[in-house]
């Protein structure tokens, strides 16, 4: 499908369409134009990220809510790690982009080619300080499944005491 001759689904080196670029760069309008001429707002780029996870990981609020109004689903697998765009998030400490996530519909508990969850993403890559407590306890909050262990056995519980992160094992208790 074409807007004014051009391809909405031409790829750029990255593998990135329109709408991912347009969502990298945080331009709304442009994804909602091209949403509205029949792009694919669930492409995926040479990394396998979304427009939600693009937005997710540079914790842009109001792209995000527009990719998710446009129909990019919470729920895509993406990355390299086959993970989500909440689990992204979860390791990066944007509490609020993982409770709008959570309202979405992302899944709580997928678990990544790497054997993690965003609850053991958030214990393992995150500092234990107040973005990942606030992370920590909207996942708990919203139900995730705290016994969901690593690839070596390791809840997210045992992996906060094991670092130190008293508040987050608070959370997790």
């Amino acid at each position: 499908m074409a807007i004014a001759g051009v391809d909405l689904e031409l790829r750029d080196g990255n593998g990135r369409t329109p709408f991912l670029i347009a969502a990298y760069r945080g331009h709304v309008h442009v994804m909602e134009k091209l949403a509205g001429a029949g792009a694919n707002v669930n492409a995926l780029d040479n990394q396998s990220y979304d427009a939600v996870t693009i937005s997710a990981v540079a914790n842009d609020l109001r792209t995000l809510e527009a990719a998710l109004k446009l129909g990019n689903k919470a729920g895509n697998i993406t990355s390299p790690y086959k993970g989500t765009a909440l689990i992204a998030a979860a390791h990066l400490g944007h509490a609020e982009v993982v409770g709008m996530l959570i309202k979405a519909g992302a899944p709580l508990d997928h678990v990544n080619n790497l054997g993690w969850t965003a609850l053991i993403e958030a214990v393992v890559l995150g500092d234990g300080g107040s973005r990942h407590q606030a992370t920590v306890g909207a996942l708990v909050n919203a139900g995730a499944d705290r016994s969901i262990a690593d690839n070596n056995g390791f809840t997210p519980l045992q992996l906060a005491e094991e670092r130190g992160y008293d508040e987050i094992a608070a959370l997790l208790r």
